[in-house]
């Protein structure tokens, strides 16, 4: 293969597996194949004791193929480790050769060292019995080690994600903005044919993970399109990658006889997506609610909201039948937006002028119907006079107007949104039920929770 400083160029690799396509296919060549097909598919068991075996059959072939294929064993038992999220506090299992101690960083750090020695022993062997491959196996090893570095950085990521499932608010722009800069270091770093499997199976994990940050972002913006469309492509991507498994049937005994097929168990990684995607669609569908109620009738949109998680419609209304309270609603500060234009989606280039007064506090949510116009006022001078202890997002404000004989209730899941609750009597302001369940909606709102399930075994 035509090398230029040590390194092969795209034109060079595409030229280059053009010849190759000419000739016999060499056995060392299938074999990596294979293997990376396998871990494309994240059949990491399989893969580890595919390369193993061949390690086992091939003891009288050179160092340089020996050397990559234990490599390539540990690279499997990383990756499972990896996309079952076991660094986050699981045991590591038995089948790892790691010590159950080890880090993610450390058990990369190992495996970047070891390709590191794949890369220097294939150099140091160019034009020995079988320059061909010793340059394959170099350039490949030298690729790996840059997915290594890639998968070091998105691990701290996680690790970092999941710190912050116990903070008050996420700065989702901050993460988007992180997983950009690594895309950007380690974007064509790891490119060659053979490792397509696995350069496609990252490229689609930080997509979906970028596109559900950016969702979450827009979602608590107020901004209907850009957090319907981030949404729509993370799921597309992540029903393309759920295929993967179902395709793959695991065939078992019945325990009267007979066999049975299921798919493969995806790993917690995945299943944590499919979670933080289920999440902000149903958050999406509450700050959304009467834009995509117009799409449909009113029991269609009352059985769509039942099936996300948390129905938070279903909730409210539930409450306000419960506790007699005259309205629920939840309120966009919209104060300094100049692309405010109110619910749904408009055309970027239509003009509304800006909301002055009270219409600078829209109700995006307002049940068991529309706002309450008179008492919005009120409302407005509590948010007001109250915004250091509503900022907090952490405290439930409690006021009582005796000349209109209500009490309000009010609390902030997130800068621009505050939820209030009005009862047409007096109401303690420590009333547990009221003050619970106003904590938890505006808890669950501020979608953080998610982050702590990153790590196997959460409950929740």
């Amino acid at each position: 293969m035509v090398m230029l400083n040590g390194k092969y160029t795209r034109d060079n690799e595409k030229e280059a597996t053009r010849d190759e396509e000419l000739r016999p296919v060499p056995k060392e060549r299938a074999i990596l194949e294979s293997y990376f097909t396998q871990l494309g598919i994240f059949s990491f068991d399989r893969a580890k004791d595919y390369v193993e075996k061949e390690k086992d059959n091939s003891k009288s072939a050179g160092a340089i193929w020996a050397s990559l294929l234990a490599a390539l064993a540990h690279l499997a038992a990383a990756e499972k480790a990896y996309h079952n999220m076991t660094f986050l506090g699981q045991k590591i299992g038995g089948q790892s050769f790691f010590s159950r101690k080890d880090s993610i960083r450390t058990i990369y750090t190992s495996l970047y060292n070891e390709l590191k020695k794949v890369v220097t022993t294939g150099r140091n062997a160019a034009g020995g019995t079988a320059p061909y491959l010793e340059d394959l196996l170099s350039h490949l090893a030298e690729q790996l080690c840059y997915f290594i570095q890639a998968r070091m950085e998105i691990a701290d990521f996680y690790e970092k994600m999941h710190s912050m499932g116990s903070q008050k608010s996420i700065n989702s722009e901050e993460l988007v903005s992180t997983l950009e800069s690594v895309l950007q270091k380690y974007s064509s770093r790891f490119h060659h044919p053979i490792l397509s499997r696995l350069e496609s199976s990252f490229q689609v994990e930080v997509d979906v993970l970028m596109q559900l940050l950016r969702g979450q972002a827009e979602i608590s913006e107020w901004k209907f399109l850009p957090s319907l469309l981030n949404l729509h492509s993370a799921h597309s991507k992540l029903h393309t990658w759920g295929q993967v498994f179902e395709k793959q049937r695991e065939t078992r005994k019945h325990l009267f006889g007979g066999q049975v097929q299921k798919a493969v168990q995806p790993p917690h990684l995945y299943l944590w997506l499919l979670r933080l995607q289920n999440t902000l669609l149903a958050k999406f569908s509450f700050y959304f609610h009467e834009a995509l109620s117009r799409q449909t009738t009113l029991s269609e949109m009352k059985a769509l909201t039942a099936k996300t998680s948390p129905d938070y419609f279903g909730k409210i209304s539930g409450f306000i039948r419960k506790y007699d309270a005259i309205n629920v609603s939840l309120i966009f500060d919209n104060r300094g937006s100049e692309s405010f234009q109110g619910h749904g989606y408009h055309h970027p280039h239509s003009y509304r002028e800006a909301p002055k007064g009270v219409d600078q506090f829209p109700a995006v949510v307002s049940l068991p119907s529309d706002r309450p116009v008179t008492h919005w006022p009120n409302v407005i001078m509590i948010m007001s006079d109250r915004a250091s202890d509503l900022n907090a997002l952490d405290k439930v404000v409690h006021f009582y107007d005796d000349k209109v004989q209500s009490t309000y209730y009010l609390s902030r899941p997130e800068p621009h949104f505050t939820i209030i609750v009005i009862f047409d009597s007096r109401k303690s302001e420590k009333d547990s039920h009221i003050i619970s369940f106003l904590q938890e909606l505006s808890s669950s709102l501020r979608n953080t929770k998610p982050f702590t399930y990153l790590k196997p075994g959460s409950k929740g």
